[in-house]
């Protein structure tokens, strides 16, 4: 038996953020167990605590989605740190925790409630080329015209990141599944003032099952890098995300001496046992 838990990331109120399923003390269990075991989950993620390798870190994570595991992913960074501490974890360096992962190591800030990791760099970050931009017009159900612009986000997950005009334009988007294929695209665009948030985000992933991400951090990270870069973002911004789908994501990015911190309040909902 494993201690077991589900929490809700990017969210203050429970079951409207990202949830995750955390087994803790993974020692034992093959790859082939995760698998098994996250494709029964059936969440966006499941992941697995186990004794760090480097002794830097304070423990390793493994990522697994129901179809592959992930290097690296934003919302079981942080509700895997906040399940390792509330099962008495503690940090090496007083508030700060070192995860180590498949992307190497992870910095998780703790604020209370809210965690906040170091983005790893992206390791693809370029504009996407034009026969792919028309195939993501074509997939988001827009005109080509309608895209400001594209970029390659990846730390992990493949991500296309797409520029919108407008917020409004991000949610009224109903792209065609069938035309997703693998590709995973990020969407953001702006809110008017004095809108809580920013820029509004959503994410599609293709492949099989297609589907809608209520929250997603390795994409918001990349998001934010990007926007940094073209000058399109304040220093500290707060984007929404899942409000389409019925959720109330609220993702918080900080960009201190370029580098990209994405935060988020984290709420526990389901801790007990699991049999593996």
């Amino acid at each position: 038996m494993h201690q077991y838990s589900e929490v809700d990331v990017f969210s203050p109120k429970p079951y409207l953020g990202n949830p995750l399923a955390v087994v803790h003390d993974a020692e034992g269990l093959t790859s082939e167990d995760m698998q098994r075991f996250a494709k029964w989950t059936n969440l966006a993620e499941t992941t697995f605590l186990l004794q760090p390798t480097n002794p830097a870190a304070d423990y390793r994570l493994r990522i697994f989605s129901a179809a592959q595991e992930f290097p690296f992913a934003g919302h079981p960074t942080l509700g895997s740190a906040f399940a390792w501490l509330k099962a008495g974890g503690a940090p090496k360096n007083n508030c700060t925790i070192v995860q180590e992962c498949g992307a190497g190591l992870v910095t998780v800030r703790v604020e209370n409630q809210r965690l906040a990791f170091a983005a790893p760099p992206l390791t693809r970050f370029e504009p996407v080329e034009e026969p792919l931009v028309q195939r993501v017009a074509t997939a988001l159900g827009v005109s080509r015209e309608r895209i400001i612009d594209t970029s390659w986000l990846v730390n992990g997950p493949e991500w296309i990141g797409v520029r919108l005009s407008s917020a409004q334009e991000v949610l009224s988007l109903q792209p065609d599944p069938r035309d997703l294929g693998s590709l995973s695209i990020g969407v953001v665009g702006p809110h008017l003032p004095g809108h809580d948030t920013q820029f509004e985000v959503r994410a599609f992933l293709g492949g099989d099952p297609v589907w809608e991400d209520p929250v997603t951090g390795s994409l918001n990270a990349g998001l934010a890098r990007w926007l940094s870069a073209a000058g399109i973002s304040d220093r500290r911004y707060v984007a929404a995300q899942g409000t389409a789908i019925g959720y109330h994501g609220r993702v918080h990015l900080d960009i201190e001496d370029g580098e990209i911190w994405v935060g988020g309040d984290v709420t526990s909902c389901v801790n007990g046992e699991v049999n593996l």
